[in-house]
Formats: C-alpha cells, structure tokens, sequence
C-alpha cells in the first residue's frame, strides 16, 4: 500500500495509526496528529486531503509561510513538518491552499491540545501534561457513583457566570474555581458537577455549543493543567465531574473546520444534510471515516486526559433525524427512504461501546427530546448504548403544571401525573437545566403563580416532588437559591439574595433534599425500576394532592405526598400499603424554608380504616403548597 510506506518512511505515523484513521475506529488520535515535541522540535501533522500545499505558522517563523512548508504523506491526505525554531508556548495555524490554488484563511488547528483566549484564535503549542493525580480512590469508586443503583444529584454549571470576581467581574480561574465551586457543591450535597462545554469556543454567546477547538479546554479560567487540577480536587472532594459534548455540529468561523482544506470536509456538501437552520452551523459528516475518528478520539481525549467521569452529549435528537427542523424537500432520505441518519446512530452505538470498554465507571448521558426508542439501552438490545437520557417530556410537562395558578391544576392533573406512565422506558435524568431559564422563560422562581409566598412555596413543593420523583436529579446553578432573574452568561449569580430569608430558605431545603435522597435507599436504588414506585394516591385531582411510595429491594420504603393548592388540610386520609409506623423525615413548608409552618405530625401510626382500595390508612395533615416526606420505620 504505497501511502502507508510512504508514511512509515517519514516516521510519522505508524501503520495501525493510519489504518485506524482511515477506518474511522481510532481512538487516540490526538497523541499524533497536531503538534508534539520530538527530537530537534514541534512536529505539525494535519489532515487535508484535498489541499494542493500546506504550511504551518507562527511565532517562531515571523508567520511566514514560505518558512516551513509540509509534506505530503502519499497518498493518505496527511500533512507533516517538523520545525525546529518551535517549542511548547508559541502560537501556530495552518497556512491552505486549496486544489484550485486559493489561498484559504489562516486555519486553527483540529487537534490543538491548547487554543489562545477568545478574541484571539491562534492554536498554542501545549506542553505535555504535568499534573500529578491524586483522585486514585475515586477513580477505583467511581462506577458505583455513576450506577442505577446509586444516588445521582447533579450541579449544572457554567463557569463563567457562576461568581465572578472584583469591580471587573473577572472570570474565577479553574483554581480559584477548585476552592470556591468544589467546597459549595459538596456542602450542597450535591454529588456531580455537569460542566457546560468546556471545549475552545469564540463567541461567549453560545454557552459553549459551538466549539471551535474541541480538543482544547477553554483558556478563558487557565491552562490544561489548571483544568486537571480542578477536576482533581473535584474528585478528592468526592465529586464526580461530568462534561458537555458537542459532536453533532460545529459553527462557521473562518479559522475553524469549515471548508478546511477548500472542500467540504468536516461536513456535509449538500446543506441538506450539512447545515443546520436553527443555528447556523456546519454538520459533521459521519459518512466519512477520518471525521469519526476525530470525534471518537475527542471522546477518549477528555476521558483518558482529564479523568473526567461522563459525557453529556448535547442535541442527540438532531443526530438521529434527518428532517430535524426541516420541511418536507429541505432533507434528504437514507437508503431505505427513511428519515433516520443512520450514520450518526451507528457512531453513537460505536461511540458508547468503546468508551464503556475502555473506561469502566465512566457514564453518557444523552440530551434527546423524542420517543426514540431504547436510547439507554446496551446496543446488543437494539439500543443506542447511553447510561442516562434526559427526561424532556417531564420536565415540559410538570413545568407546565406548576407554572398554573393552583385553582386550575385541577384541570391538568394529568401533567403532574403521566410522567410515570413511561417513566421506567429509559434511565432518566430529571433535567431542570439552563434551557429552562434563558429566552424569555424566565426563571424557575419566576414561572410560579401567586404572591411572593406562594410563589417560593411552590417552588419548594416542586423541588420535593422533584427529588422523590424516579430518575436522577440535575438542577442549574441559582435555581439552589431561586435566583429571581433569567440566567445571563455575561452576569455572575445574584449571590446576595441569599441574605433574604426566602431564598436562604431554598438553598437549605436543597441541601437537605440531597442529603435524604442520598441518604434513603428508598428514593435512590430503584431510580430506573418500575418496582421502585407504587401510586398511593394519583387521582385526586380535585384536591391537586399527589401520593406515592418509593422503595428498594431490600424493604426500605418512603412516602412522598405533595399538596399542589395553598389549601391546607388537617385531616387527609392516605391508604397505605400495609401496617407500620412512619416518621417524618422532611417538610418543604417548613419554617427555616421560608415556610408556614402549618403543623404536621412527626410521626404516624397506620390505621385498619380502608382507604385508596388498601386495608391500612394514615391520617395525614398537609400544609399548603408542599411536599411532605415519610420514612417508613422497620418492625
């Protein structure tokens, strides 16, 4: 095969290396291509296949690119170089001329390990890593903290807009970030962060989502080792740390891999299958093999390099149909005539088998808003191979309800119901994200009805139906504390609010929901199991009350009994189902909540008075506006 000799002959990529590229299986990629020290200086290795000559820039030549012009690997598209004048720290792109002899943009580098901050876009020679681990402990732990069985509280963050610092509100760095965010997470009780996308990214507006060099950490808080050192500390504390994923598009900056080499590579050529409306990006095309391997090895980069415990892959729905957001002649059929993208649905199995293997412990999580079957079921099953999904549906639908004035839930108690009617289909994460506090939605505190009393019992009632709910939890940073206004990237959290009672209130009933979910087998084993959960009471829509046990397999068992109308009631019968003495474990309507402090029992005593189709009965009072919590006591 002359590209391969061709290659083996230069010493820059092996064999397997470039068969594996080729395949679309490799899964390190990045220990190879871009730029890496070696004997006598930086070795630049680019793929650009349909370039008639490529050069690479920088500091080190005056950004001349008539100084150090590449060689062409045979036939296999690579471009290779070594540069002596350059070493870890200068700044370095890709000089293009594409077929037809044009000079392109200076172009970034695809697998730059290291990019300079926003407003500048040069790729940074990285020095190899030299952070020493110290997260041993978690890492032998960590695939009991990311299981079905455990219990799963996750922190969204975006670190940008978490707390800022000074007259300038200057970003906290990932040190500064180490001390400050790990302590408050753990104190919270909280045992995930979910990072938004950590990846290089121009346009601060985009969150993140639309990265340009996605094998790069972000240098807005620091350098890479700055990054290990928090996701370090993270672990240490007993965090784990989970990362957004953007492999579904990428945007169309002139540095970036649109038209890389002159032609379509990254992505599609027909913009029916290349180019997403909604928001102006390029698709990559996982119809071509080197493209897989890129996003594949980006995969296993933050993995193996970062130690970082899961991805969550963002816009999996539009990965999987291909008239995602399109009218009928704007998409184009698979070979079967179907609307399924059958590439991506193979990368993503492919995609979840390798790393499962590779990296015991760790856990995808798939952002996917449709009834797509069997999305976190193995592949074997004629699933897609993630370990979580979001749950969309009840967060649309349950947002839906709460945001009513409590005189019409009784019309749409089906909203705060029919979750549970497909809510074992997948193994959910219940998500109240950042999309739900940004575009005119407001915030969560916000979107509740009443006055200012009831809109914070409201919100407290949803988080205790929230956290006895089946699914793992995940909340956006500020909803903690209801953070009055919409989220603003460019605004740190309203961190004052908590010296009002109301919001302290919150952020301590947060605190102690966590505890009692991690705490109560009961409300955490059987998250993803039907016989986790049992209806008490899912009818009453007259009343707007809600009741339900929830237990494990060992004979631990808990109810849950929310009040959704600033109606009390003192006497509330609930059928139960079998005799036994409960203890009130938690309250939302309690006054260092912020609540009434409407008087319930502490404990309960079953009675023989049928009730619910049951033989046994408690008498239950119910504050206005919340969730109450019983621990079911043994013997």
């Amino acid at each position: 095969m002359p590209s391969v000799a061709a290659v083996e002959k230069q010493s820059v990529v092996s064999r397997d290396d470039l068969y594996l590229f080729g395949e679309g299986t490799h899964e390190r990629a990045w220990q190879w291509l871009g730029a890496h020290p070696e004997e006598g200086g930086i070795r630049f290795t680019v793929w650009a296949p349909n370039a008639r000559r490529v050069a690479v820039v920088g500091d080190f030549n005056a950004w001349n690119g008539d100084a150090n012009p590449m060689s062409c690997l045979g036939d296999s598209g690579l471009w290779s170089c070594l540069v002596p004048a350059a070493a870890a720290g200068v700044m370095y792109k890709f000089e293009i001329t594409d077929r037809d002899g044009t000079l392109l943009p200076l172009k970034a580098d695809p697998y730059a390990l290291e990019m300079q901050k926003p407003g500048d876009t040069a790729s940074i020679v990285c020095d190899p890593p030299a952070h020493r681990w110290a997260d041993g402990e978690w890492m032998a732990q960590r695939a009991a903290r990311m299981e079905r069985r455990a219990p799963i509280s996750i922190y969204e963050v975006h670190l940008g807009s978490w707390r800022r610092r000074g007259a300038e509100r200057r970003y906290l760095s990932y040190r500064e970030l180490a001390d400050e965010l790990v302590t408050y997470a753990g104190d919270m009780g909280f045992t995930h962060l979910q990072l938004m996308p950590m990846s290089e990214y121009p346009f601060d507006g985009s969150w993140g989502y639309q990265p340009v060099g996605l094998y790069a950490p972000t240098s807005r808080f620091g350098s890479p080792d700055d990054y290990r050192y928090f996701i370090d500390c993270c672990h240490r504390a007993g965090l784990g740390v989970l990362q957004d994923w953007v492999p579904a598009h990428f945007p169309t900056d002139p540095h970036g891999l649109g038209r890389f080499d002159g032609s379509a590579l990254y992505e599609h050529e027909d913009p029916r299958k290349g180019f997403h409306q909604d928001w102006n990006t390029l698709i990559y095309n996982m119809g071509r093999n080197e493209v897989l391997s890129f996003l594949l090895s980006n995969a296993h980069y933050w993995l193996e390099s970062f130690h970082i415990d899961g991805l969550r892959v963002d816009a999996v729905a539009s990965m999987l149909y291909l008239d995602y957001s399109r009218e009928e002649g704007e998409w184009i059929p698979n070979e079967h005539g179907g609307n399924e993208n059958l590439e991506a649905i193979a990368f993503l199995r492919r995609l979840n088998e390798r790393i499962y293997a590779n990296f015991p412990g760790i856990a995808t999580i798939a952002e996917e808003s449709t009834a797509w079957p069997g999305v976190s079921r193995p592949t074997d099953s004629g699933g897609l191979g993630f370990g979580y999904k979001w749950n969309m549906g009840w967060m649309h639908d349950t947002l839906q309800y709460m945001s009513r004035d409590p005189v019409h839930r009784t019309h749409h108690h089906n909203d705060i119901t029919f979750g549970l009617s497909y809510a074992f289909s997948e193994n959910y994460v219940l998500p109240l994200s950042h999309d739900e506090v940004v575009h005119g939605k407001g915030s969560l505190l916000g979107r509740m009805p009443g006055d200012d009393w009831q809109r914070f019992a409201n919100l407290r009632a949803y988080y205790g139906f929230m956290w006895t709910h089946p699914g793992k939890k995940l909340l956006f940073m500020g909803g903690e504390f209801a953070q009055q206004r919409e989220w603003d990237h460019d605004s740190p959290l309203d961190w004052q609010l908590l010296d009002q009672p109301p919001h302290a209130g919150v952020q301590a009933l947060v605190r102690d929901l966590n505890g009692l979910y991690c705490e109560l087998p009961a409300l955490h084993v059987l998250d993803c199991e039907q016989q986790g959960f049992e209806w008490l009471e899912g009818g009453d829509n007259g009343n707007s009350v809600v009741a339900y046990q929830r237990q494990d397999d060992a004979g631990n068992a808990a109810i849950a009994v929310c009040n959704f109308t600033p109606m009390p009631h003192r006497e509330y019968r609930l059928g139960v189902p079998g005799p036994g003495r409960y203890r009130l474990r938690l309250n939302t309507d309690k006054g260092s909540y912020g609540g009434s402090d409407f008087p319930v029992h502490a404990s309960l005593e079953t009675e023989a008075a049928g009730a619910h189709g049951r033989q046994h009965s408690v008498l239950l009072s119910l504050p206005p506006l919340a969730t109450i919590i019983y621990e079911r006591l043994p013997g």
